[in-house]
């Protein structure tokens, strides 16, 4: 029998993802070293806390952060579950609104501030179009989300990074789908004087041909397309309704299909 799999972009089985908050000045740095290496990264800010003169000022974000996501934080990063919901709404919603206002972007993201949430927080983000949130934490794991509301990262860039990454990047196994996912605070590197972790981290995972350099939201958006694919009864044939390309795995990557938005492929 042939079996099909789903995988990343271009048959790819590993993807890495960053996610660091606040917007502080270091994020320029971090940014520049992603830059450098290929990796992308999710920027969570906070709209409301425009002026504080230790964050980037939000007329730099769409220059800064090109090629990055720029993800709600909240409005002025309460531990959102101890607020009311009325007011919980009003944070949410207004920090999704005054970002795509200064940015020109559709913002869909978010990561809980203090790692505060609660279910009625997860129902607010999806009544105001957020579709994914990270919490704190590690999981020193791999495997990919079973929610995307409660998203926890592999590790933060303080815990195993270097060890972890060069167990990820020695991955070979395709019947699976791995993902690496690092977070932080850029100022931390700062405060800790340890930049050169996240520089040789970069220096070791970043340029790889079997690694997928994605954005939190890319990656949601993507699995999006992967649960929409339709196909016939002995999966022979599929056909993606959506806008973007789909990849398939055809017998543990033997072949690798991309199918299309809108078209109908036969795979074998």
């Amino acid at each position: 029998m042939i079996n099909v799999y789903k995988c990343f972009p271009d048959g790819k089985f590993k993807v890495l993802t960053m996610s660091y908050d606040d917007g502080k000045h270091a994020d320029r740095r971090l940014v520049k070293i992603f830059n450098d290496n290929g990796i992308k990264g999710t920027f969570n800010v906070n709209y409301g806390m425009e002026g504080d003169p230790i964050r980037i000022p939000q007329s730099e974000y769409e220059e800064l952060y090109k090629g990055h996501e720029i993800a709600c934080h909240t409005l002025t990063h309460p531990t959102i579950a101890r607020c009311p919901l009325e007011q919980a709404t009003v944070q949410i919603f207004e920090d999704r609104k005054g970002l795509e206002k200064v940015t020109g972007r559709m913002i869909r993201g978010m990561a809980y501030p203090n790692g505060s949430y609660s279910d009625d927080v997860k129902t607010l983000l999806r009544l105001h179009g957020i579709k994914y949130a990270r919490i704190v934490g590690n999981s020193d794991s791999f495997d990919l989300p079973t929610d995307f509301y409660e998203w926890k990262a592999t590790c933060h860039h303080n815990h195993n990074l270097l060890q972890l990454g060069d167990e990820f990047a020695a991955l070979t196994k395709k019947q699976y789908l791995y993902m690496m996912y690092v977070w932080g605070h850029s100022y931390e590197f700062d405060r800790d004087n340890n930049w050169e972790v996240m520089e040789e981290f970069c220096k070791r995972l970043g340029h790889r041909d079997d690694i997928w350099y994605a954005t939190n939201i890319e990656i949601v958006e993507y699995f999006e397309v992967l649960d929409r694919l339709e196909f016939s009864a002995d999966a022979s044939i599929c056909y993606n309704p959506s806008a973007k390309s789909a990849w398939l795995s055809i017998n543990n990557a033997e072949k690798i299909v991309e199918v299309k938005g809108g078209e109908t492929v036969k795979l074998f």
